[in-house]
Order: structure tokens, then C-alpha cells, then sequence
């Protein structure tokens, strides 16, 4: 069980894991040994509340495919169980980012006060400038 929040979890038969290899330097050691990991999560199929499948399905997460497959490819560590725990800690992060609901905006207007604060300070500048411009000789 994968534990998002106190009352949230997400079941391992959900989290589909595979062991691949590495890409980039290290050697031969990178030839012969699967330490990268390969994680698919569909959000469609899981057992989430729809609020977050929605919410999920929504981001313009570039790891969320058209189908609504998360795939997260963990390679940073040299040990396949670090990057295991890597992978489950970013979908972790992915699923928690959509559970805050984001703030309601409302628009609103300056007051009266700092409109006319603005527009003194503008005619302030200008006079200001004014002054430094050179004297013509009219």
C-alpha cells in the first residue's frame, strides 16, 4: 500500500513496476544490471476518489500520457530499491500536489487612494525629468 495521506492510500496491485537499465556513464556495470526503474500508474483504473482522478487527468503533467498513464522512470540512484523508493516518493508527490483545492481568485479593484497615489507619483517622475532635460535656447 502505497500511503498518500492519513486517510488515502493507493493499492500495489495498482502500481505496475518494472526493472530496466540505465541510460548514460557508468561503465560496464550499466550493461549488466537493471537498476533503473520503470513505474505505470493508470489513473482511469485506480481505486482514487474522482475529485483526484480529475484533477490528475487535468494537469499538464508532461509524465501523464493521453491514455491517463502516469510513467515515472527513476535513475538517479545506483541501487534498484532506492530507485523503487524514489519512484512511489514522486507519484506520492504527484498525487498529493492535486488533493489541496486551489484557492478561489476574485477579482478586485485598487482603491480610489492608490489610484491617485499612482498618478501623483507618475506626474512626480515627469516633472522630475523635466528638469533634468537640457535648456533650449529659444
Amino acid at each position: 500500500m502505497l500511503q498518500i495521506s492519513r486517510t488515502l492510500f493507493v493499492p500495489e496491485d495498482e502500481i505496475e513496476m518494472s526493472a530496466i537499465r540505465a541510460q548514460g556513464a557508468g561503465g560496464q556495470n550499466v550493461n549488466k544490471v537493471a537498476s533503473a526503474i520503470h513505474l505505470r500508474f493508470d489513473i482511469r483504473a485506480s481505486s482514487l476518489p474522482e475529485v483526484y482522478r480529475a484533477r490528475l487527468l487535468a494537469l499538464g503533467d508532461q509524465r501523464i500520457n493521453k491514455e491517463g498513464v502516469v510513467i515515472i522512470k527513476a535513475q538517479q540512484y545506483r541501487t534498484q530499491e532506492k530507485n523503487r523508493q524514489d519512484a512511489l516518493e514522486r507519484l506520492r508527490a504527484l498525487i498529493k500536489s492535486v488533493a489541496v483545492t486551489p484557492k478561489v481568485r476574485r477579482a478586485t479593484r485598487p482603491t480610489r487612494s492608490s489610484q491617485k497615489k499612482r498618478l501623483d507619483s507618475k506626474t512626480q517622475r515627469g516633472k522630475t525629468k523635466r528638469l533634468r532635460a537640457r535648456i533650449s535656447d529659444q
